[in-house]
């Protein structure tokens, strides 16, 4: 069986990426990374996901980003924005899309894995620009010229499956391939018990998605939060 490492956060769109991969036959190969979040219960969302899904194995890498911090989910002196902002909002994290598909990388080699698959979304997202198609593409590039596993004639695949879908389309996706949507975790805030505070912007583009696909929300949301 053809192997891949799926990037799983816990939240709802890499959760229905994993759900794509297996569908299409592939051994997966879970990955996930404990960045320094804030939102730390998405790790063990992700556990979950990972066993629900089928995962071969699950996999937690470390790379303590707080470090340098920079960002409203690995510094909490910033604070979550709970209002729409315009531009690049302070929950990116510098980097952390190319330290994640690195990490990947590392892995797909030593497994020897023909693709990376990630929750990359260009569509209903809060503007990162390590989120877009032309990103993907020259990390894709980078890869293959610097693995070993490429310079032997193996090259490997970064996948991003639902990168032009909306949120309402992976909802469906994910809603027709059975992901149980009630293990994952969206929300930039979400208390040590996984509950959402439904009012950061992670929390509004996955409510609004639900709604739009007419699907039924299952996020567990904190009392007196603003769902």
């Amino acid at each position: 069986m053809p192997r891949a490492v799926v990037l799983l956060s816990g939240g709802l769109d890499s959760a229905t990426v994993l759900a794509m991969a297996r569908e299409e036959g592939l051994a997966c190969h879970a990955l996930s990374v404990d960045y320094g979040q804030r939102h730390r219960a998405e790790l063990v969302a992700a556990a979950a996901v990972a066993r629900a899904l089928g995962a071969i194995e699950h996999r937690i890498a470390r790379v303590d980003l707080g470090v340098f911090g920079g960002s409203a989910l690995t510094d909490r002196s910033i604070a979550v924005p709970v209002e729409p902002t315009t531009g690049i909002p302070v929950t990116y994290v510098p980097a952390r899309n190319t330290i994640f598909l690195a990490l990947g990388l590392a892995y797909a080699e030593v497994i020897a894995a023909d693709a990376i698959y990630t929750g990359a979304n260009a569509v209903d997202y809060s503007g990162y620009p390590d989120c877009r198609p032309e990103y993907l593409a020259a990390f894709e590039a980078m890869a293959n010229l610097a693995t070993k596993r490429a310079a032997e004639g193996s090259p490997i695949a970064i996948r991003a499956p639902i990168v032009r879908f909306s949120k309402a389309d992976i909802v469906r996706r994910g809603t027709g391939l059975g992901v149980d949507f009630s293990l994952t975790v969206s929300c930039y805030d979400a208390d040590e018990a996984g509950r959402a505070c439904g009012r950061c912007d992670a929390c509004r583009l996955r409510r609004d998605g639900f709604a739009a696909a007419g699907v039924a929300d299952p996020t567990r949301y904190r009392p007196g939060a603003g769902a």
